[in-house]
């Protein structure tokens, strides 16, 4: 038989692995980005993988959930910088956004913080399930009203020091379903369980992505499955201890690997990966300028530090000798405050032009040379102007200032001295270049008081943020001596001057702050039209005094000096909206009242007549029904008062209801400990540098009309509600709204324990045409109401069965908030009281609840209600009874003569059918998987497999078997050294037949005569009462089908664990040959083997065997042929479709089809294709086609299991044989195969087959294992 060649998959494999490496060497480095206002603008992040910098998301005020649907961008592993989120609408979770994002470095940090969430209206939950590091900074979630599944995060695993981290304002943890996955009875392993600041708990982001807890020393990331990354990953990897396969780096990263240094020839560069020289070379600060990224001391700088500089040859920094010369090309650059100055830090060249508008200091000390390349009007080198605190020049007469080219021109410096003027013209050179009127005796130096002339404003017209203003034509003696005007102006409305007692002293005042602004106006071109100006911005409703003085030029030292000047007027610019309220807070004083009260506007921009307070009632999440808070203790939420809260005015004593007592007022004087005054001081420093760093645009639901009417207008009051739009059905709560003229409101007439959004908006005089504020917003519970939780009526009750009753209630009209589980107690007539819970889930399946296997008696029964405000009232207690087994055949005997000429005529009828059915069956012969061993007619005797019926408890349902349901539950003594053991129970459904009940513990019978890891194992039996239960081994990952298709990456149930490797397939292919070599060496023929008979242990082991529950659950993976037995056709071996042969031969067949289940992640066989088609296709000698992925051993070994000839292919040793290398160290230890027992058996591995004429057995009806002829369990 001719081998295939190898070398097309070795080729395939190559290109891959080539492809895999350039990607990971290629990742794109996006940098800083800001991306607001439009959910498109998220696209900019499109091909990141690394933002080099910073990521901020904001201000997406009209951005809904839909937007965000489907917006994925799984590339994107690291943010150097920090990453920042605040006000998008819309966004409910990080998790499809970004699954991937692993690392935040925090190498820069947004005052301290690494990680912002900061007033997110809809965020659910962060949701970052990759992100395994926060390497610098702190982390700050604060105010996200909806934000839930934050207890359950351990930021120490994620932080080297989280005891700065700031998270407050969210969603009340009461109020949350912080619940993890697989610990409310959920299938799959639970999250990790792990004590962060005192608190063990299990660790996830979202009820379905746990959060990852490596077991690795030293903090070492890991694996998906817990494998220990190389020292040198940071935030998980792909493969153990490779360096290549890393998410990011834990120091640096170059050509997809990453190093603890730069490798030679390269350079650290923003303090995480390394660059050649010439990709430094390349680097730019500004796209389009010259480089100025130099390399010091082994790192890639922007530019080089102090004492360092590079030259246009080499891009290496070098010491300077002396000082460095550093260029600055600044154009023309105005100097008005320190930080213009700081950006000249450093700058021994300036190239280009300053202006400066200093008030005090020195400035230049420096400075040796202005060269004159460009001239003011092309003349003056150094045009000093209008600086009123000028004095000294000092400093650049000592440093020897040279003026080459070019005049100089002073004017308008009251103290500056001539003197000081003339001596710099003999140190610059540029004496005789000026004359007089370019150094002006009249306007230097001169501090006496100028004749001046009244100059009279002509008009003055006011807005918002401006004032408009035209004086008279000032003409002096000389129209040429003219020069300009300058305006002077400043607020004369604050707390030091309220009055309009304004001086013209223009210096600076007692505190050395400048008190006027200055304005220079030009001289209008026409000498007939009226000079003006526009002073803005200006504060609204701000008033100012302004006056404005003529700039005049003397020609003569003794001609005496001519001026003007107004008086000083006072003006007030208009009124405009308010900024938002500050500081709103509220309370709940009973279940139908909210009291609110903040403070006013920072910026009132007019008088506040009355602030506009709009409330809307909260929809309760839904999600919390999907919780079954049975299992798990419920954190209870109270009316979310907040604590600030007080009554130390007295002013809302006359709102509280009858019955309650007045709060207990503070000491006088208290004031906030030092910690509590720290925090608030930098609450407020970090709102303010927040805002200062984003721009926030004009809020789109400005309220612009405050009539309240009944004929309302129904756009002003969609806008004036905007700041309420939310998602969910919170829409369909009618929004409703008062008018209040103080910093507080009492809302009345609310549903009891429900939550309310509720907007202030603050409105002045002028609301009628600037409108009103934006909304500043609180979220605020009513408090419960003591009897909404109570059930209305009596409890019923009525006979299921004979040890079973039905109860039914029905539930609280309107409760408080959600109605989450209810309380049944009842008890036997003279025992204790047991208590039941019943999640809300199981309630609404019945209207009520079954009590099963229940001792015959009396009993009575009281049920309770517990919603989000606690538990509800007990109702009356109901009376039912159980009858004995003497009163059942009582009963019975009765009904039996009631009925018997009907049950006699069905008896005949049923009697003719059965002949004519036998007759036809025993003509045909039909292939079935289970034909039937053992004669129902044997009676089960208990043996040393019976378990006490009291020793197990049932804890839930797991799913409906074919004999009945099968629950998960605890077995108590049933292994030594263990206490509790979790098992799974099948049991019998209570209208079964002796039969039937027989025939369930004979099939218990089957499996006592196995003993193999890989085979799920029977634990015991209890047959003695009702139900009969089989104790069986847990499997806890369900069946294998299930968990494959799991993993598949569009799953909504991925446990998030990658696809399993070429290793991995080949271990489950291993276990479950392990498994059918033990049965095939006791002699047993499974005959319906497929991966959803395949069962996955918590640790993942695949074993062979089910609970009986595969059967129904994947009904559409059998066949009924003809009407009779369901036939698994798409696993079966022709010899078994064609003559009903089943040996271990064909359950090697049905091994090669698990096979291609596995590669496929649990794809249907011969898709496409009917199954009378597959029935046809196989019998013709087809076989599953081949798959373009699929690794070459797998594929080999799938047409070994698929040879026409059954003697051709392998047993299940020999599968065994060819990939024992590759099977982990664990199976040697476990295995069957490398039992004593398996070496003594191999030469009688190969079984006898199964009478081809075995009757044919429907589904459902015989044991999942059949033994051959001479095996065990004749």
């Amino acid at each position: 038989m001719a081998v295939p060649s190898l070398w097309p998959w070795v080729a395939c494999l190559l290109v891959i692995l080539l492809s895999l490496g350039f990607s990971l060497d290629t990742r794109e480095v996006c940098p800083s980005l800001d991306i607001r206002s439009e959910v498109a603008e998220l696209r900019r992040l499109e091909n990141c993988s690394v933002v080099e910098g910073h990521l901020q998301i904001l201000l997406m005020f009209t951005a809904t959930g839909e937007d965000f649907r489907g917006l994925s961008f799984p590339r994107l592993t690291q943010v150097t910088d920090y990453l920042l989120l605040f006000r998008v609408y819309g966004l409910e979770s990080l998790r499809d956004l970004f699954p991937n994002l692993a690392v935040i470095r925090g190498a820069r940090l947004f005052l301290g913080y690494a990680l912002v969430i900061f007033e997110m209206p809809h965020l659910r939950d962060v949701g970052l399930p990759a992100l395994g590091a926060v390497l610098s900074g702190a982390v700050r979630v604060e105010k996200n009203q909806e934000l839930c599944h934050l207890s359950t995060i351990d930021w120490g695993l994620l932080q080297p020091s989280p005891g700065a981290n700031h998270i407050v304002g969210n969603k009340l943890g009461e109020e949350c379903a912080d619940v993890c996955p697989g610990v409310l009875g959920a299938t799959g392993e639970p999250c990790a369980r792990t004590t962060f600041s005192g608190h063990t708990d299990y660790r996830c982001w979202t009820s379905s992505h746990c959060q990852r807890v490596c077991p690795c020393p030293r903090g070492l990331a890991c694996t998906v499955r817990g494998e220990c990354c190389h020292t040198e990953c940071l935030g998980g990897c792909s493969r153990p201890e490779d360096p290549h396969a890393c998410v990011a780096c834990r120091h640096l990263y170059f050509q997809g690997a990453c190093h603890r240094a730069c490798p030679p020839g390269t350079y650290q560069h923003e303090s995480w990966r390394c660059v050649t020289a010439e990709h430094c070379a390349s680097l730019r600060s500004v796209p389009g300028r010259a480089s100025t990224f130099g390399i010091h001391q082994g790192s890639c700088l922007a530019q080089c530090p102090p004492g360092f500089t590079r030259n246009d040859s080499s891009i290496f920094c070098h010491k300077c000798v002396g000082l460095c010369p550093k260029e600055c090309k600044v154009g023309t650059k105005t100097i008005d405050s320190v930080q213009a100055a700081q950006d000249l830090v450093g700058c021994t060249h300036v190239e280009g032009s300053l202006i400066l508008n200093l008030r005090q200091g020195c400035f230049f000390k420096n400075l040796k040379l202005i060269r004159g390349d460009t001239m003011v009007d092309g003349n003056y080198t150094l045009y000093v102007l209008d600086n009123q605190n000028l004095q000294q020049l000092g400093s650049w007469v000592a440093a020897g200032l040279t003026i080459p080219v070019g005049k100089i021109y002073f004017a308008f410096n009251p103290r500056l001295c001539l003197e000081h003027i003339y001596r710099l013209e003999e140190v610059t050179g540029t004496k005789g270049r000026q004359n007089k009127a370019e150094i002006n005796p009249r306007t230097n130096g001169d501090r006496a008081a100028c004749q001046t002339r009244t100059l009279r404003f002509v008009s003055n017209v006011t807005e918002a943020d401006r004032i408009l203003l035209r004086w008279e034509r000032f003409e002096p003696l000389e129209a040429r001596d003219l020069l300009s005007f300058i305006v002077y102006y400043k607020e004369s409305d604050g707390v030091f001057s309220p009055f309009q007692n304004a001086t013209e002293h223009v210096g600076p005042d007692a505190c050395g702050a400048q008190s006027w602004n200055l304005l220079d106006v030009e001289l209008p071109l026409s000498r007939t039209q009226e000079p003006g100006v526009t002073l803005t911005p200006l504060k609204p409703w701000t008033q100012y005094a302004v006056f404005v003085r003529a700039i005049t030029l003397t020609t003569a030292e003794d001609s005496p000096h001519q001026g003007a000047q107004s008086p000083i007027i006072y003006l007030r610019t208009l009124p405009a909206a308010p900024t938002v309220p500050q500081d709103v807070i509220s309370t709940s004083n009973s279940s139908s009242h909210l009291l609110v009260r903040w403070k006013p506007p920072t910026q009132r921009n007019g008088n506040i007549t009355y602030y506009l307070v709009l409330w809307q009632r909260l929809a309760e999440d839904s999600d919390l029904y999907l919780n079954d808070y049975c299992h798990r203790g419920l954190r209870l939420p109270t009316s979310n008062n907040d604590p600030r809260f007080d009554r130390e005015d007295g002013e809302l004593e006359a709102d509280r209801e009858p019955g309650c007592c007045a709060c207990q007022h503070p000491p006088p004087g208290q004031v906030l400990p030092p910690l509590e005054a720290q925090e608030a001081s930098f609450q407020k420093k970090f709102e303010n540098f927040l805002h200062n760093a984003i721009t926030i645009p004009k809020s789109p639901w400005k309220v612009t009309s405050i009539n309240k009417s009944p004929q309302r207008d129904s756009g002003r009051h969609r806008r004036a509600a905007g700041a309420l739009r939310l998602g969910g059905n919170s829409s369909d709560f009618e929004i409703q709204e008062d008018k209040v003229p103080r910093e507080r409101a009492v809302l009345r007439g609310l549903r009891h324990f429900t939550e309310y959004r509720i907007d202030i908006h603050a409105c002045n005089h002028a609301a009628h045409t600037v409108g009103c504020s934006a909304a500043t917003f609180v979220f605020a519970r009513t408090m419960p109401h003591r009897e909404a939780d109570g059930i209305p009526g009596k409890v019923a009750w009525e006979a299921a069965s004979k040890s079973s009753v039905l109860l039914r209630w029905l539930e609280p009209p309107d409760p408080n908030g959600l109605i989450l589980k209810y309380e049944i107690k009842y008890r036997r007539l003279g025992e204790e009281a047991t208590v039941l819970c019943v999640s809300r889930l199981r309630y609404a399946k019945f209207g009520g609840v079954h009590l099963a296997l229940l001792p015959p008696g009396n009993y009575s029964a009281r049920v309770r209600a517990t919603s989000l405000a606690g538990n509800g009232s007990w109702t009356e207690g109901v009376a039912f009874y159980i009858p004995g087994p003497e009163e059942e055949d009582s009963g019975g005997l009765h009904v039996l003569l009631t009925v018997t000429p009907v049950g006699l005529m069905l008896l005949i009828i049923l009697a003719a059918l059965g002949f004519f059915y036998s007759r036809k069956r025993n003509s045909t012969l039909y292939t079935s998987v289970n034909p039937e061993y053992f004669s129902a007619s044997h009676m089960y005797i208990p043996d040393e497999w019976e378990v006490p019926r009291e020793q197990i408890s049932i804890i839930r349902e797991l799913g409906q078997g074919s004999f009945g349901m099968v629950y998960e539950g605890l077995a108590q003594g049933l292994e030594v050294g263990e206490e509790l053991t979790p098992v799974a129970l099948k049991t019998v459904n209570e209208l079964a037949s002796p039969r039937e009940r027989i025939e369930f513990l004979k099939e218990a019978s089957v499996m006592k005569a196995f003993k193999c890891h890989h085979v799920v194992r029977l634990l015991g039996v209890v047959s003695q009462g009702q139900p009969t239960l089989v104790i069986m081994e847990l499997m806890t990952r369900g069946d294998l089908k299930s968990h494959l298709r799991s993993l598949r990456p569009e799953a909504e149930n991925n446990p998030g664990l990658p696809r399993p490797a070429l290793g991995d397939m080949i271990q489950m292919a291993g276990e479950i040959a392990d498994g059918m070599a033990y049965l095939a060496a006791n002699k047993f023929v499974h005959r319906d083997l497929a991966a959803r008979n395949c069962m996955v242990s918590q640790d993942f082991t695949v074993k062979i065997g089910d609970f009986g529950m595969t059967r129904d659950v994947y009904e559409t993976d059998y066949y009924r042929k003809g009407g009779k037995g369901l036939l698994p056709v798409r696993w079966m071996a022709p010899e078994s479709l064609k003559d009903g042969i089943f040996t271990t031969h064909s359950d090697v067949w049905s091994f090669g089809v698990v096979l291609w289940e596995i590669v496929t992640l649990a794809e249907q066989p011969y898709q496409g294709l009917s199954n009378e088609q597959v029935l046809k296709f196989v019998m013709d000698g087809g076989v599953l086609e081949e798959l373009e992925s699929c690794p070459v051993q797998l594929q080999e070994l799938m047409h070994r299991c698929w040879q026409q000839n059954p003697r051709l292919r392998p047993t299940f040793t020999h599968i065994l044989d060819s990939i024992q290398e590759e099977l982990r160290p664990s199976f040697r230890l476990l295995s069957f195969y490398y039992s004593p027992e398996c070496r003594g058996a191999r030469a009688s591995l190969l079984p006898t087959d199964a009478e081809p004429d075995s009757p044919p057995t429907p589904k459902g009806t015989s044991s999942d294992f059949s033994p051959q002829n001479g095996g065990p369990g004749h």
